[in-house]
């Protein structure tokens, strides 16, 4: 009688951390997954200012024959920018600083490009680029929410991995802490498209 107890005892703990191991699993890659939806949106927005930039640059070249050397920067900076391609479950505070690195170059070269266009009343008014304008604005606003909901979600994903007793799932599993978006070379700071084209303070 006391054998079989020990046994019911022994069986009902394995069930128990079976049970515990599979539903923190599961917990894991909902949370994973989440982080790698978030980061999709993420590249997205980057992807779609990338793309705003470049056909703003191909507007001014078209309008006006100067400032070929600004303009070759845009081209080069976005295909730098878009060249950095990080896989979401690898995540690195290094892989990430390369991302946004990348990125500061692209908001460096837009703000020269801004500049110039400042620089030619025409091109202030051009149509074209007014509408450009208003929709880097937009996609500007769109990376920093793309971003906090990014960081928001790493964040739910370290603190779990990280707790006990979920971390000694997450430590069998070889689970590493993502890495967060932080200020980084001006890439949180993006060029005021607004005050640079219309001179607004």
């Amino acid at each position: 009688m006391k054998k079989f107890s020990t046994g019911i005892i022994i069986l009902a703990i394995a069930i128990f951390l079976i049970g515990f191991y599979i539903v923190t699993s599961n917990k894991m890659v909902v949370l994973n997954n989440d982080v790698k939806l978030k980061w999709g949106a993420v590249e997205t927005a980057y992807q779609r200012r990338a793309d705003l930039i470049t056909q703003l640059a191909a507007t001014v070249k078209k309008a006006t024959n100067y400032e070929r050397e600004t303009l070759t920067a845009v081209v080069e900076a976005r295909a730098k920018a878009t060249s950095v391609q990080i896989d979401p479950s690898n995540l690195t505070p290094e892989k990430l600083a390369e991302f946004q690195k990348a990125q500061a170059g692209l908001n460096s070269a837009l703000s020269r490009l801004l500049v110039s266009v400042e620089k030619y009343p025409d091109l202030k008014a051009n149509q074209s680029i007014l509408a450009f304008q208003s929709q880097l604005e937009g996609t500007e606003n769109r990376i920093k929410i793309d971003r906090d909901n990014y960081n928001i979600s790493v964040t739910e994903y370290n603190n779990y991995i990280t707790q006990l007793p979920y971390s000694i799932i997450s430590s069998i599993k070889g689970l590493k802490e993502k890495a967060l978006f932080k200020s980084f070379e001006g890439s949180d700071k993006s060029p005021d498209v607004d005050l640079l084209l219309n001179g607004e303070k």
